[in-house]
């Protein structure tokens, strides 16, 4: 069944409200489950709505009606959705678009240019948006590009909730320290094109985060030899839908690895 984000929540526009504070290194006491949701049910406060799109674009959708979109494209289905904010990394086009839409108020581009590397840190009130910057490797996996990738994060309803975008490299412990603890996170899983499989899973283990997201997976293999390398470590939860909604007092006690099925944003 195709769950469809409401109309209802995601076209009113952001009021000024103090955001609950992140707390990025504590797991939270309670068990309930985290369990796929209809967003036209309404989002509790507190809460907040992860919607698999595509590839690496994801929807982060607030009660408010604050969205974020990670990685965009220039589509998102044929809902007319206008995000508060979209990040991009140029790894190629399945990650960014030289034309967003310019009804968009904030595009954040990960990439450096001139040399600078990206810094972002955008305060939307209910949600912030910050980047940490690592490198990539150039066409066909040649040379590399300094500051190439961005790492976005967004705190939000108390949770910080990282996306890896096309990470190509272990970050040092300095970009670790940047990142700090991520209590969800969308991960790369793609076992090449981005980093092994091998390597991927270190930098997951090394977040420890309560929620990991696989993402930008081109086939069931390297998705399964993914959950394969961390099934001794994360409970595996297919749930068998495009979006999930979370809050800092529900995460899973055991870390958790949430199989999600990309879905368009379709509707009226």
């Amino acid at each position: 069944m195709r769950l469809l984000l409401a109309l209802a929540v995601l076209t009113v526009p952001a009021q000024a409200q103090d955001r609950l504070p992140s707390h990025c290194i504590a797991l939270a006491a309670a068990e309930p489950q985290v369990v796929p949701v209809a967003l036209q049910d309404g989002l509790e406060p507190d809460s907040v709505l992860v919607r698999y799109i595509d590839h690496a674009s994801f929807a982060i959708v607030t009660p408010d009606g604050t969205v974020a979109v990670t990685d965009y494209t220039g589509y998102l289905g044929t809902q007319d959705l206008v995000p508060g904010v979209v990040t991009m990394n140029n790894a190629h086009d399945t990650h960014w678009t030289a034309a967003p839409d310019a009804r968009i108020p904030h595009v954040l581009q990960g990439w450096a240019e001139g040399g600078a590397p990206a810094e972002h840190r955008l305060d939307l009130g209910p949600m912030l948006v910050r980047n940490v910057t690592t490198d990539t490797r150039g066409p066909f996996g040649e040379g590399a590009r300094k500051h190439g990738n961005s790492i976005f994060i967004f705190e939000v309803a108390g949770l910080c909730i990282g996306h890896l975008g096309h990470l190509h490299q272990i970050p040092s412990d300095e970009q670790y320290a940047a990142i700090g603890r991520l209590d969800v996170v969308m991960v790369p899983v793609d076992g090449g094109y981005t980093m092994r499989t091998q390597d991927m899973v270190g930098v997951v283990r090394r977040l420890r985060s309560s929620v990991v997201i696989p993402m930008h997976w081109f086939s069931r293999t390297s998705l399964q030899a993914f959950l394969t390398e961390m099934s001794g470590d994360f409970t595996v939860v297919d749930t068998g839908a495009p979006q999930i909604a979370l809050s800092r007092d529900d995460l899973p006690s055991q870390p958790t690895i949430l199989v999600l099925e990309p879905a368009y944003l379709d509707g009226p």
